[in-house]
């Protein structure tokens, strides 16, 4: 970044280099490499992922008020495969803060349906730790 005043004196000019970087369809402005950002990053609200952490969720109260006897029960009120709600089951083990972030678009780019799919640990402080999220104390 680099600062100057015009001729006259009355306007000061602020060169800031950047870059744009396509992201789904849309351009994101990049930072040079070791200067921060004064701004957020944009939320990347991920459908896809939303729905399933909600699914799961709501899957799990159905399981919890015997809406639902057990998975196989479950899966056959829903015509969709057992293993397949198992899946998204786990996704209620996620720490609250990182549901947080997922709902408001605010994950990590590797954080994505098809990377929840494979094991990820149970402990929230090793999520965090896995995704890049801050400690909690």
């Amino acid at each position: 970044m680099n600062a100057r005043l015009s001729d006259d004196g009355k306007i000061i000019i602020i060169r800031i280099p950047y870059s744009f970087k396509r992201t789904g369809g849309r351009k994101e402005i990049i930072a040079p490499e070791g200067a921060e950002s004064a701004f957020l990053p944009a939320a990347r609200h991920d459908e896809a992922l939303i729905k399933a952490v909600v699914r799961a969720h709501r899957w799990q109260e159905m399981l919890n008020t015997g809406q639902a006897e057990s998975v196989q029960d479950l899966a056959g009120k829903e015509k969709i495969d057992p293993s397949h709600v198992a899946r998204h089951l786990r996704l209620t083990a996620l720490a609250p803060d990182i549901v947080e972030a997922i709902l408001a678009g605010r994950q990590p780019e590797s954080m994505t349906l098809a990377s929840l799919r494979k094991t990820f640990p149970l402990e929230w402080e090793y999520q965090r730790e896995q995704w890049g999220f801050p400690p909690r104390h």
